[in-house]
């Protein structure tokens, strides 16, 4: 079925991106007949549908493709591979969907491999950039954040406290796949020379926290990582 006939209001919803349609395309080469391939991406596509249809109209429309070309990815790529994890179930996993979750998030960070967090300018440009960060969801009224006051010899601190994934993922019993959409910020931190600390998320809690150092800051001692029973990486 061609995205263009997917029925769905497109003044307050949005489709998923096209790098999305592409890994879940390429995951259902890999693991059906070429006679079925077809069909079941129509019905990961009417999962989609489906899943719009009870779904908060206030993140979509004009205001996602802005937000999309502002910020990458975001919530709609998130319920896409949703719906191809229940259509899929009986021959997809939670590492298939966070191994595609991360092609997706990971491009931007993959690119930006030659910066070091652990040098003090560093640490202060990403400060504005998590502060320009929260200006935009101020501006979009997706995820609500907060961002500490930056201090010199601490690492950089914020929170989420509402995600619009982890609320979708709530709203339709899926939070067994939050693991899988949230852990790649790990990896983002780690591709620049950073390292993430977390102990909760929106959708395990009542935040995400963010505090993000140096991948040599003596900070990481006291809070190693380790896997939860639920499969996120998580911080003590």
């Amino acid at each position: 079925m061609k995205d263009s006939e997917l029925q769905f209001d497109r003044s307050c919803h949005a489709l998923y991106s096209k790098q999305c349609k592409k890994q879940i395309q390429a995951k259902i080469a890999l693991h059906y007949p070429e006679n079925r391939r077809e069909s079941v991406w129509e019905e990961v596509q009417k999962k989609y549908v489906d899943f719009l249809s009870d779904w908060r109209t206030d993140l979509g429309g004009k205001n996602s493709r802005q937000r999309r070309k502002a910020m990458g990815g975001g919530t709609y790529d998130c319920i896409a591979l949703m719906a191809y994890y229940v259509v899929c179930k009986d021959v997809t996993s939670l590492d298939e969907i966070e191994e595609m979750e991360g092609n997706l998030f990971l491009t931007a960070f993959r690119k930006m491999t030659f910066i070091d967090a652990n040098k003090p300018i560093v640490k202060k440009l990403m400060y504005r950039a998590f502060l320009n960060a929260k200006k935009q969801c101020d501006k979009w009224g997706d995820f609500k954040m907060n961002v500490a006051p930056f201090e010199e010899n601490k690492p950089i601190y914020y929170e989420f406290t509402e995600c619009p994934t982890a609320e979708f993922a709530r709203k339709h019993n899926l939070l067994e796949v939050m693991p899988a959409l949230c852990n790649p910020d790990y990896e983002g931190m780690e591709l620049i020379g950073a390292r993430l600390v977390r102990t909760t998320t929106c959708s395990n809690g009542c935040k995400c926290d963010y505090t993000i150092c140096g991948s040599g800051d003596e900070y990481l001692n006291a809070h190693p990582e380790y896997r939860d029973e639920a499969g996120y990486r998580r911080n003590k």
